[in-house]
């Protein structure tokens, strides 16, 4: 499973693909309803006006009302519904149609036994959200969401889209003021900046790059359980080789992504050697302190973060060869992966093993059991007053016995002095 669905490079007429998909999506939603009219449906498929086919008269019938003002074919109340029609097609629509005021609803991939998301990008805006201590709630979507650009992760936040890793930060630092480099220098800034495009568009791909050469050994380097990740009740067995020959390729491309980025036309010893290097730079940055700047953590910790954890979080029996060199000889990034996790992720142990994608949000306890607990307390009650009414029973009668028994006592008493007397 590939995980840089994001900032991916584009290839010669990719980018026009790209803007004409809306169009077509919308297209396809329209010909149902379009399809007894050819003209409206050749429209909605083309994307404008079908003025080339009308007659003349047509033409200059329809010209003024296209203007809108001053043409004969244009009344009051059509001008007046133009631009609230038009308003009501640029009304954003979102996923999350009920949401909460302020809460941010971030769309990722789904957890894994190993660590939160195995794409960067994912575990990089929710690593922030909890640096920044926004509310928030991930999204159970199982894969089959992408944003307006076609990327994950994407945000909605009071019902907008926000999409790509960085803008998404960046936006919500602004919304809400939680800028985590407000303390920086210029030159911290800069240093950021180099740090980060060499993490995002270098170190990333090294990885990705031994990703979609070795499927097999991702998937079970990350323990990758396909019927939950894809919410799919096929056999695990044949979802695995689906997803090596299929959706590996089709779907993320990631072989192809990283020879068309560069780093692919290399061999994966030379390829691992550039990741070897970024690491140490990372490392003597880094040097004996917390994180890079000081004592608190900031944009560029966040991204380290979730890249290091893609190296770190592998299951050891899976051989990787930079995961063997940070261990050996850049303990002080290890050392950094860990105190990231343990401010932001205290509930890591149940994230990656329930793989709840809220763990961070209180469960309500389930009516039933709540129910069922009720009534167990109302059925102890009641047990209690039936021991102690049976105990007061018990009492009385033996009181009772007692009250009888002591005339009886009395009587056979005085007989006997009766008798001693008389003798």
């Amino acid at each position: 499973m590939a995980t840089e669905t994001e900032n991916k490079p584009v290839v010669a007429g990719e980018e026009e693909k790209k803007v004409e998909a809306p169009a077509v999506e919308a297209a396809a939603a329209a010909a149902p309803a379009a399809a007894d009219k050819p003209a409206e449906a050749a429209a909605a498929a083309g994307g404008g006006d079908t003025a080339a086919d009308k007659k003349p008269e047509e033409k200059a019938d329809a010209a003024p009302a296209a203007g809108g003002e001053g043409g004969d074919g244009a009344t009051s109340s059509d001008a007046a519904a133009a631009p609230a029609k038009k308003e009501k097609e640029m009304k954003p629509t979102v996923h999350k149609a009920n949401f909460e005021k302020d809460v941010v609803y971030l769309y990722q991939f789904t957890r894994t036994p190993m660590l939160p998301s195995i794409s960067p990008f994912c575990l990089k805006v929710e690593t922030w959200l909890r640096l920044a201590g926004l509310k928030y709630e991930n999204i159970d979507h199982k894969l089959k969401l992408r944003s307006k650009k076609g990327q994950l992760p994407f945000v909605e936040v009071n019902g907008e889209e926000i999409a790509d890793s960085t803008i998404i930060m960046q936006e919500l630092a602004t919304r809400y003021d939680k800028d985590l480099d407000a303390a920086l220098t210029q030159e911290q800034r800069n240093i950021a900046h180099a740090m980060i495009s060499m993490l995002e568009n270098h170190l990333v791909w090294v990885v990705l790059s031994w990703r979609s050469k070795n499927t097999e050994q991702m998937l079970k380097g990350y323990k990758i359980n396909l019927q939950h990740a894809l919410g799919s009740r096929l056999p695990n067995a044949l979802l695995n080789f689906f997803f090596k020959f299929q959706f590996s390729r089709k779907c993320f491309q990631g072989a192809k992504k990283v020879k068309a980025q560069g780093l692919g036309v290399h061999k994966p010893e030379e390829i691992e050697e550039f990741g070897r290097k970024d690491l140490k730079v990372l490392s003597e940055l880094l040097a004996d302190k917390p994180f890079f700047f000081g004592d608190e953590p900031t944009t560029l910790d966040c991204v380290a973060f979730s890249v290091l954890a893609q190296i770190h979080f592998i299951l050891d029996e899976v051989k990787y060869g930079l995961k063997e060199f940070m261990q050996e000889n850049c303990p002080n990034l290890v050392g950094h992966v860990s105190r990231i996790k343990e401010r932001c992720f205290p509930d890591w142990e149940d994230i990656c093993t329930k793989l709840d994608l809220n763990a961070h949000i209180p469960k309500p306890e389930p009516e039933t059991k709540e129910n069922k607990e009720g009534a167990d307390t109302e059925k102890t009650a009641e047990q209690d007053k039936n021991e102690s009414e049976k105990e007061l029973e018990k009492d009385n009668s033996n009181e009772k016995s007692e009250k009888k028994e002591e005339p009886e006592k009395v009587v056979e008493e005085n007989k006997e002095k009766e008798e001693a007397a008389a003798k």
